[in-house]
């Protein structure tokens, strides 16, 4: 008798607020899954509220993997997640569990799914562009970007210092642009990539009601804490929507409302920039998250693209 091949992964995508974690938790009690972590934020212990993570209630008996892994102090490594993930998904297709992975961090989900091979990276290149970000600011390092690779700059905000150094390492390690520094996907695992959205409208509403519950739960507070345990030298803790505002609130820069306010209008800018991501995916099926039928309409189709699988 010919073993049953491990099942394919089965990847919910799709911008921040549309409703991802419980579609997941819903297709995992109708496909025997269990999800997968691929919320770059929700890596980091302590960071609860702001990131959306799901608790108990949420996760409805499901098991939930690669959460809370990191402390704040501790750089981001997209390498060393999709060791962690991949060692996630191996082990739950070898007993036949379907691998449910899951979230808005676009490079996140490919580093698992797809071939990539991540340019290394030079320590004393990059603790002199460090220090160059230190002593100039962002914006002239973004400058210094668009000039040697247009498109990298046009992708990355001009904020985002941790982003334009390693972009500007990128190009001078290898001579060529960031963008292009990340090969052509090949796929590693047999995969469905479902994606969520919803009209801009309805989702700068639902960021706004988001960013209303998050204040409401006690974010503030949670932030206080991280600030006590050194979310501000963590690089990239400390840059994440609404944990950078709250400090800002903390340090004097902004007031309450500004915070507050000003969390919802940098969270709709991302959205718009996940959203131009995941769209360049033309394997991705997508759903209006809106639709009642959602989670029957999802499975049916996740269903009929398996069999056979």
């Amino acid at each position: 008798m010919t073993p049953a091949a491990p099942p394919p992964v089965v990847a919910v995508v799709g911008p921040t607020a549309t409703g991802k974690t419980a579609l997941a938790v819903a297709l995992a009690h109708r496909l025997g899954g269990e999800v997968v972590n691929a919320d770059s934020m929700q890596l980091y212990r302590g960071m609860d509220i702001g990131t959306a993570k799901p608790d108990a209630t949420e996760r409805d008996g499901v098991p939930h993997h690669l959460l809370d892994l990191w402390h704040v102090r501790q750089p981001a490594s997209v390498a060393e997640y999709r060791r962690r993930a991949r060692a996630e998904v191996d082990r739950l297709r070898a007993v036949g569990v379907v691998p449910l992975l899951v979230g808005g961090s676009g490079l996140y989900v490919r580093a698992v799914l797809d071939e990539l091979d991540f340019p290394g990276t030079d320590p004393e290149l990059r603790a002199r562009l460090e220090a160059e970000l230190a002593d100039v600011g962002p914006a002239a390092l973004h400058a210094r970007l668009a000039t040697v690779d247009p498109a990298a700059a046009a992708a990355i905000l001009p904020g985002n210092g941790r982003r334009i150094v390693r972009a500007l390492e990128v190009v001078q390690l290898t001579g060529g642009p960031f963008r292009a520094s990340l090969p052509e996907p090949r796929p590693h695992y047999p995969a469905v990539v479902v994606g969520l959205d919803r009209e801009p409208a309805e989702l700068d509403d639902r960021i706004a009601a988001r960013v209303d519950r998050m204040w409401a739960s006690g974010f503030v507070a949670e932030v206080e804490a991280l600030a006590a345990d050194g979310l501000r030298e963590g690089p990239t803790a400390s840059r994440a929507l609404g944990y950078a505002q709250v400090l800002d609130q903390l340090d004097g820069v902004l007031s309450p409302e500004e915070a507050r306010q000003r969390t919802v209008t940098t969270t709709r800018r991302f959205v718009r920039r996940q959203r131009s991501w995941f769209r360049r995916d033309v394997a991705t099926t997508w759903f209006d998250a809106a639709r009642p039928d959602l989670a029957d309409a999802v499975g049916a189709s996740i269903t009929a693209r398996t069999i056979g699988t």
